[in-house]
């Protein structure tokens, strides 16, 4: 999905992890919530509140899910599912823009 139509924009970004993740709040016509951003090279640690499918729209990430020991790496045009209340680690390999569907 490299568009969302018919949407409203929170303008206030979500800033997490010092400012390597960066994103703003959207909400669909139909009422579903998203959120679109940035993660910049790094580390991280996320964890859900509500279950979340993570499309990729640039760059690369490798991914450790909840309960794997080992690491998945997507790209652009991917996408992967966590499951609420969990928690999954994430290495962007450049800058990765996703967009974050919330189940």
């Amino acid at each position: 999905m490299s568009t969302l139509d018919n949407v409203s924009v929170t303008a206030n970004a979500n800033i997490y992890f010092d400012g390597k993740c960066v994103s703003h709040t959207v909400v669909c016509a139909d009422g579903s919530r998203k959120s679109v951003g940035v993660i910049f090279p790094s580390t991280l640690t996320f964890s859900t509140g509500a279950p979340e499918i993570m499309e990729i729209a640039a760059g690369r990430c490798r991914v450790r899910l909840p309960g794997a020991s080992g690491w998945q790496e997507f790209g652009a045009g991917q996408q992967f599912a966590v499951a609420a209340t969990a928690s999954f680690d994430i290495e962007t390999l450049d800058t990765l823009s996703y967009i974050c569907h919330f189940g």
